[in-house]
């Protein structure tokens, strides 16, 4: 009795919580009727945790695709006249590839990234849905983030951590040490100033080099340069192993953090350059959402009445469930967030039909225990146990599938466009939730609140 009551809580906090949560960025209620008057902007709530020195902010805001809210199209002209034919065609697919990683650094979004090839030039065509700084994305999208450090010549006296863009002033020696061997990055504190800062953590060749060039350089300046502009140079006090070292220069957290995602997302192979620029308005837009709700509105209470005209009281069980399964889903979309588009509610739609379905397989196998002279409750636990394996395999078939369409990985032979894996990521999302919902809540309010007649 108390796991079952404990399940029903739990339902009833996890539904509440999805509900706030799913809840319009912004809504005016106005209601004015028996005595009541009320005038009250209500929306998502917001996170807002300030402990010194870190500080949490996350809202729960819709995010739609450029078909529904627009964004930005911008073009980027490849220089490839220095890279020998042969290897053109990979360095501009490279290119590409972390252009696409470091536009996924502003969430999950149903960005696009293509090429396209004439005779003349080779271009990247990027598109940014709902992105509000878009200053700020194209000068992330084009930054090189080349890492170097070096050295100056013994005997040459410490010089200011300010020189001329794209001059080395005194630090003329090449350390050997650049962004290829970095593993990785983070935004990290100092622990004396609390300043932001960039920790930066070498590769095993990397780790020896930068061994080696401290020991080099101590009581001397080891200079790190970003692009050809010094960032920071550091006097050496020690020999530093382990290929660990920190990036200063007065950052911001923002700024320490834009930092990070060049560095993570490797260095352009190729100059590029923005030739073009434009905001489009969605080619869809309020219409086509209303439209969906609409249709997905009408979508579930014919669901509904299939099953309560069908199934009765279990039927009712189960589009209970099922509101509490769409409330956790749209939750869950804004908390990410999921970036929506049109594919991607068809994905989310199709997900609500899965939901459905193991309701019905369960409900069925439920029937044939009874009809075989099981008492209900008996043949509740043994309708959702035996139904369980097929759910299972279904449910699994379809996450394959979906894998395979979102294309996680980066492979080349199979599907890279955003559109796609905007359908398979709610999809996939919506196939979690729906065996939640589907085994737990609906197995939870069938043994609290469901009654046989026989």
């Amino acid at each position: 009795m108390q796991r079952r009551s404990f399940s029903i809580w739990l339902i009833f906090i996890i539904t509440l919580l999805s509900l706030a949560i799913a809840l319009p960025d912004r809504y005016n209620l106005k209601f004015s009727r028996w005595g009541l008057d009320i005038d009250q902007v209500i929306g998502s709530p917001e996170i807002n945790i300030n402990l010194g020195k870190v500080s949490i902010h996350k809202d729960f805001r819709t995010s739609l695709g450029l078909d529904l809210a627009g964004g930005s199209h911008l073009v980027f002209e490849a220089a490839l006249d220095e890279i020998d034919a042969k290897d053109r065609e990979r360095a501009l697919e490279g290119a590409r590839n972390i252009i696409e990683r470091r536009v996924n650094y502003f969430g999950i979004s149903e960005a696009q990234v293509q090429t396209s090839k004439s005779q003349d030039s080779s271009r990247i065509i990027v598109e940014l849905p709902g992105v509000e700084d878009v200053d700020n994305a194209v000068a992330l999208i084009g930054k090189t983030a080349q890492l170097k450090f070096r050295e100056a010549p013994e005997g040459t006296p410490e010089a200011e951590a300010t020189l001329p863009a794209s001059l080395y002033g005194p630090y003329t020696i090449d350390s050997g040490i650049s962004g290829i061997n970095l593993d990785r990055a983070e935004v990290q504190f100092d622990q004396q100033s609390g300043e932001p800062v960039v920790g930066i953590t070498f590769d095993e060749e990397g780790a020896d080099l930068f061994a080696k060039a401290t020991k080099r350089n101590i009581n001397r300046q080891l200079a790190i340069f970003l692009d050809d502009q010094i960032v920071s140079a550091p006097v050496v006090n020690e020999a530093i192993a382990g290929g660990k070292a920190q990036i200063s220069g007065g950052f911001s957290v923002d700024a320490a953090k834009q930092l990070t995602t060049q560095l993570n997302a490797g260095a352009l192979p190729v100059g590029i350059k923005l030739i073009q620029q434009r905001n489009i308005g969605p080619t869809l837009g309020q219409v086509a959402i209303d439209r969906s709700i609409l249709a997905g509105a009408v979508g579930l209470l014919m669901v509904a009445f299939f099953m309560i005209g069908f199934y009765g009281q279990m039927g009712m069980i189960a589009v209970v469930a099922l509101v509490i399964y769409g409330l956790i889903s749209f939750a869950v979309f804004k908390a990410i967030p999921v970036t929506l588009t049109l594919s991607g509610i068809a994905g989310f739609m199709l997900s609500i039909g899965m939901a459905v379905d193991a309701n019905i397989l369960i409900f069925e196998r439920m029937r044939e225990e009874m009809r075989s002279g099981l008492p209900w409750q008996q043949a509740m636990e043994v309708g959702f146990g035996r139904a369980w394996d097929s759910i299972r395999d279904a449910n699994v078939a379809t996450l394959l599938t979906t894998f395979v369409l979102f294309n996680p990985l980066d492979w080349q032979f199979l599907p890279r466009f955003g559109l796609i894996r905007g359908f398979a990521l709610t999809l996939a999302i919506g196939v979690i939730i729906g065996l939640f919902t589907g085994v737990f809540v609906t197995r939870s309010l069938m043994r609290a609140f469901y009654r046989s007649k026989k």
